[in-house]
């Protein structure tokens, strides 16, 4: 099979396309012919060295899978050939583990190309227990662009940010994959959203979402515009995904009793804040990776029923995993970016 993998560290020229035996799958286990791959931020810097410097070559990137059954495994139930399917971006790789929720608490928690073989191949080969039937509806250039962003956003907004109908939220870079799937949940959970840009194009994406207070950045002061939003009361939720020295402006532009949830580092992974406006005002801030396999199925049907939309920005064959990595590299892309395995 063709695969595009890294053979060493760097920028996103060292991505290659080569030829790479066709898994087998073992007992338990589903072959997935992989019809879509989306190319996330953390691929980026998995393939810079600066996630897991001991990783070992020739190695597969990706995170998300869309696709059909190819092959099953001794004992796998519930699947047959041809079904359409999406495969967990993240699992507990030990059997023993499989019960534990959050399932990121488990020991043996793994990422497809972090921990396990990436999904920038024409197959892969996954547990039967992390995958889900595609219920989407949706084509699967569009429907790989969900795992790891509505999964990231479900977590960060509904289960931690424990956003209700009626409060205010917050979202950093709205454009992103994440910002404009985090809109999007908080919208459906009946949230009133004010996010942030830094460019007219975004603009005009996030536009489309039905933002309630959309904040350019870069003639506007958001806590300002947070100020005046929320007539002095800050938000009730904040989710953060850029870190970084503005952090504490992040921290300030949220209520007494409020929560901050932390998600990314697009700014920088160190932050600075006045420990006052914090501790002071009781407000909490709180860490967040992905949902469950519980939640995907669920909001699964959020998408087919159209309240839940993929925002998708460029698809590329396989050949062009590195211009794809340049595109999310550079923030380039609003929206997804996805490869097509096949089309190489």
């Amino acid at each position: 099979m063709k695969a595009a993998v890294i053979n060493k560290f760097g920028g996103p020229e060292v991505l290659e396309l080569m030829e790479l035996p066709t898994p087998v799958p073992a007992p338990g286990h589903v072959l997935i012919k992989v019809l879509a791959a989306t190319v996330n931020r953390l691929d980026h810097y998995i393939r810079e060295g600066s996630v897991n410097p001991a990783l070992s070559f020739p190695h597969v990137l990706g995170m998300d899978a869309a696709g059909e059954i190819a092959g099953l495994g001794q004992g796998v139930t519930g699947f047959k050939s041809g079904d359409r399917v999406i495969a967990m971006p993240g699992y507990a790789k030990d059997p023993a583990d499989a019960a534990i929720r959050p399932a990121t608490a488990a020991a043996s928690y793994s990422l497809p190309g972090l921990h396990l073989t990436g999904t920038y191949a024409q197959y892969i080969t996954v547990p039967a227990a992390w995958v889900v039937h595609d219920t989407s509806g949706l084509p699967p250039e569009q429907s790989v662009s969900l795992p790891v962003t509505l999964l990231t956003a479900v977590r960060a907004v509904q289960i931690v940010g424990e956003v209700k109908a009626g409060q205010t939220v917050l979202v950093h870079a709205g454009a992103s994959s994440t910002g404009l799937m985090s809109i999007q949940v908080a919208k459906a959970l009946g949230a009133k959203v004010a996010t942030t840009v830094r460019t007219q194009e975004s603009a005009d994406v996030v536009k489309a979402l039905g933002v309630d207070l959309l904040i350019n950045t870069t003639n506007e002061d958001f806590n300002e515009a947070i100020t005046r939003w929320t007539n002095g009361a800050g938000v009730d939720v904040a989710i953060d995904s850029i870190g970084g020295d503005g952090f504490g402006n992040t921290i300030a532009a949220v209520k007494p009793f409020g929560i901050v949830v932390a998600m990314g580092f697009m700014a920088g992974t160190e932050v600075k804040f006045d420990i006052r406006n914090f501790f002071f005002s009781q407000k909490q801030i709180r860490g967040t990776l992905m949902a469950d396999i519980e939640d995907l199925q669920i909001w699964l049907e959020q998408v087919r029923a159209g309240v839940i939309k993929t925002v998708v920005d460029t698809v590329l064959p396989l050949s062009e995993a590195a211009k794809a990595h340049e595109l999310v590299a550079t923030n380039k892309a609003k929206g997804a970016v996805v490869l097509m395995p096949w089309a190489y």
